[in-house]
């Protein structure tokens, strides 16, 4: 039989710029939600838009006006 996958609910709060999406692109990196290729190419492509610190925060920023403004606008995520 194959592993069960645990599920989880997580409710991120905190203020303007503290970090929620950057806090919660690395919780989903660590815990194997995301790829290390992919982490690398938001590296990369953050990097050139001088927002190198944002990688994590683009596992959640998919759209093009939050990575250019360093803000989250859609907040949810499913992982399966």
């Amino acid at each position: 039989m194959g592993k069960e996958k645990i599920h989880i609910n997580i409710v991120v709060i905190g203020h303007v710029d503290s970090g929620k999406s950057t806090t919660t692109g690395h919780l989903i990196y660590k815990c194997g939600g995301i790829d290390k290729r992919t982490i690398e190419k938001f590296e990369k492509e953050a990097a050139e838009m001088g927002k190198g610190s944002f990688k994590y925060a683009w596992v959640l920023d998919k759209l093009k006006a939050e990575r250019e403004r360093g803000i989250t606008i859609d907040i949810s995520k499913r992982l399966d």
